[in-house]
């Protein structure tokens, strides 16, 4: 059997993006905690990016994310 190592199980963010993204492209995202606390954003391409959860864009399009999966379950 292989060893899979436990780093290749998950995308992590180590490097944050310092720019704003368009919040229309964004469809999904996760927040972490370690090794850097941070929140991953994934676009309609499937492009991971790593951003500081501190900034108010940031709020702003999780806030925008949360709505769209309630509208969408009803």
């Amino acid at each position: 059997g292989s060893v899979v190592s436990q780093s290749m199980r998950k995308f992590s963010c180590v490097n944050l993006s310092t720019q704003q993204l368009n919040i229309q492209s964004l469809v999904s995202y996760e927040k972490q905690h370690a090794p850097v606390k941070a929140v991953m954003f994934i676009t309609k391409r499937g492009i991971k990016i790593c951003v500081s959860p501190d900034k108010k864009w940031v709020q702003a399009a999780i806030r925008k994310i949360d709505q769209k999966r309630t509208t969408k379950g009803k």
